[in-house]
């Protein structure tokens, strides 16, 4: 998990360019961050949004807010130690630092990092520096904290493929520090030409000539993964493929335990569903990865995370929180929701739903539709929505 440390932080930097400070009073954050005016950067505070939170359902002592509005397209999430959130997105051409420059538990302001990008959903941040993934490339703002008024990037890698059907990347630091990077498969189904597709990979971005490895394959469009806090193993959401019916195959949970793992696409979907075109050009059931659970037709699982804080009931700690975007070609709409499962083992089970109401089932007509989660370093939690363009914050008081 990605998630902030507890420690108090002190920087000093020139020209007062960053000030903390502590507050009690239930902030998001355990500091302020004040930030330098500049042409990038946009007051967001006060922003308003179409949402409907009086819709949203949650387990009792939870309450959702908006956190930051006026974030177009908002998908992937990652977090610096100071507080700031970037966000990339899939529609847009845009990279965003959001930031809560006085604590209070709502976003300040907005800077847009970079524009022009080809579909930069991805974002991830180690020692200072954010790298974004657009469907070809990888690039790096380096010391992006002190440089969000003048931000600049370098490439650090431009060979991925160009094909935008599944195209778009969600990206993490592992714990052996390198960035994984999935390539999604070109097409609904086929038998793609180059190894490349349908994998996981990983990518060394402290070398000088770094080379993506395929870490595992038959992994038709993971958009979402995360690293047991317990075992230092590797989990991720994959979405199943359409034109099979509103109810197979299921989308998937899956765990890696070793490298050159296969997790069956094209031939096997959900463990056991053979596909009626390809099927027969694999092997057997058998020789495949099952999922550790199955999540449900369509739902489209992107964003996951292990929840490591303290601010939830301790049942949370160590569950997968699942944000399931929602499908798009179902009869009857299914996802739209966040869901929280417990690991057990090599598999995860009791998907118990935790929150809902993007969606109106009796109109079938969603509002909203969550992408990505994101811990904060207080235990409360960010929650994505590129329809709505907004990020919410979901946080727990018995009081």
């Amino acid at each position: 998990m990605n998630y902030l440390s507890k420690t108090t932080l002190a920087l000093g930097i020139g020209m007062s360019l960053f000030t903390f400070g502590c507050n009690q009073n239930q902030k998001s954050e355990a500091q302020t961050f004040k930030t330098p005016d500049s042409t990038n950067k946009e007051a967001i505070n006060d922003a308003t949004a179409d949402v409907q939170l009086d819709k949203i359902a949650l387990p009792a002592n939870f309450k959702i807010a908006v956190w930051a509005a006026a974030i177009p397209n908002a998908r992937q999430m990652a977090i610096s130690e100071e507080g700031i959130v970037f966000v990339g997105n899939r529609q847009e051409d845009k990279v965003y630092a959001v930031i809560d420059e006085d604590g209070d538990g709502k976003a300040d302001t907005k800077f847009t990092l970079a524009e022009g990008l080809n579909m930069p959903n991805g974002v991830a941040y180690r020692d200072g520096d954010l790298y974004v993934a657009e469907v070809n490339r990888i690039i790096r703002f380096k010391d992006i904290k002190n440089n969000l008024g003048n931000p600049t990037y370098e490439v650090v890698y431009d060979d991925y493929p160009t094909e935008t059907h599944h195209g778009w990347k969600f990206i993490a630091f592992g714990p052996d520090g390198k960035l994984y990077v999935p390539v999604g498969a070109p097409c609904n189904i086929c038998e793609p030409e180059k190894e490349i597709f349908a994998s996981i990979t990983r990518l060394d971005v402290d070398s000088p000539n770094p080379t993506p490895e395929v870490y595992v394959h038959g992994v038709r469009n993971s958009v979402g993964f995360d690293w047991d806090p317990k075992t230092g193993d590797m989990w991720f959401t994959d979405n199943g493929r359409d034109m099979m019916g509103d109810d197979v195959p299921n989308c998937e949970l899956n765990h890696i335990t070793e490298a050159g793992q296969h997790f069956g696409y094209p031939y096997w979907h959900e463990g056991t569903v053979k596909d009626p075109e390809f099927g027969n050009n694999g092997g057997p059931a058998s020789d495949y990865v099952a999922p550790a659970a199955k999540l449900g037709a369509h739902v489209a699982p992107l964003g996951m995370r292990f929840y490591e804080g303290s601010m939830f009931p301790s049942e949370y700690k160590n569950k997968i929180i699942v944000a399931k975007h929602g499908s798009w070609n179902r009869s009857k709409k299914s996802g739209y929701v966040l869901t929280s499962l417990k690991v057990n083992g090599a598999n995860a089970a009791d998907e118990q739903e935790f929150a809902s109401g993007w969606l109106d089932e009796a109109a079938q007509e969603a509002w909203g539709r969550p992408v990505d989660v994101q811990e904060m370093k207080d235990g409360s939690l960010l929650i994505s929505d590129d329809m709505a363009g907004v990020i919410y914050r979901v946080t727990y008081s018995e009081n």
